[in-house]
């Protein structure tokens, strides 16, 4: 009696189909053709995350460059809307933040330079250099990480992390850049007017290295646009805009972020290259 009674509830799947005209085998193709579709997605979705172990916050346009081989060897054909639907299916789409932070102050007595390269075309490495210094957040309070970025490869070449605005940082980042160019003829480096680019200290360096000198005149972040995306992009790709334990863990976040970013992230500006494959094929 119970038997019959669970089976009322059922019906076949040749009833199902007879309902909706159709036949039994139009279910198995549709049910083969679904199942597929999950392993598809599947396989997709452990590629991506793979990739995403050292770039977090990489974007589908960039994924599909990167993963071009990996899918090709995983005999998948994963075009840009694809990849899009899979990565919003599985809340898997990256969040950009907006970060505002003072760290200029170009109020000082230190003379102030013009902005000559408004109307340079940069085609070289070590052609002209863009400098910045943005905040990074510790529990105990804020450090300051000040960048000096090639314009031409978009190469990170120089970087100082510490728990002051005070002058050593900028100079540090600078020391290291210069050491590590092998031709900086004609070089030149452009800055905002903040103390530290001013000051007589960091001037007098690139004068003894036949360095011409730059600065931003007016709207200073859109005449220094570069650096601020670099800026941008460490914290939005490579989670340095977390609250750090202490000055040390931040620094050892900064420096996998900054490797990272110069010899596995590509740029769209670089024509899917990195920051390395542009400086080493081009200095």
């Amino acid at each position: 009696m119970k038997a019959k009674e669970k089976a009322k509830g059922f019906a076949s799947l040749t009833t199902i189909t007879l309902c909706f005209g159709l036949k039994r085998d139009a279910y198995y193709k549709y049910k083969d053709r679904a199942d597929k579709r999950v392993k598809i997605e599947q396989q997709i979705i452990e590629i991506v995350m793979r990739r995403r172990r050292s770039l977090p916050r990489e974007g589908v346009r960039k994924l599909k460059k990167s993963l071009h081989n990996e899918f090709t060897k995983a005999n998948l054909k994963v075009g840009r809307d694809t990849l899009f639907n899979v990565l919003r299916k599985h809340q898997m789409l990256t969040l950009r933040k907006k970060y505002s932070s003072r760290t200029t102050n170009s109020l000082h007595r230190f003379y102030k330079y013009k902005n000559i390269i408004k109307n340079v075309e940069v085609i070289s490495p070590n052609q002209v250099w863009v400098s910045d210094i943005t905040y990074i957040r510790t529990i105990k309070g804020f450090c300051y990480l000040a960048l000096i970025t090639d314009m031409c490869s978009r190469k990170i070449i120089g970087y100082d992390l510490s728990n002051s605005l005070e002058l050593k940082g900028c100079v540090r980042a600078l020391n290291k850049a210069i050491y590590q160019a092998k031709n900086i003829k004609g070089l030149i480096h452009h800055s905002d007017r903040g103390i530290q680019y001013c000051s007589n200290v960091y001037t007098q360096i690139l004068k003894r290295n036949k360095i011409d000198i730059s600065m931003t005149e007016e709207n200073h972040c859109y005449e220094n646009a570069m650096a601020e995306r670099v800026n941008g992009i460490l914290k939005d790709e490579f989670y340095l805009d977390q609250t750090f334990t202490n000055v040390a863990h931040a620094k050892r976040a900064t420096k996998n972020a900054i490797n990272l970013y110069n010899e596995i992230r590509l740029h769209l500006s670089l024509d899917y290259k990195t920051p390395n494959m542009v400086y080493k094929l081009s200095a």
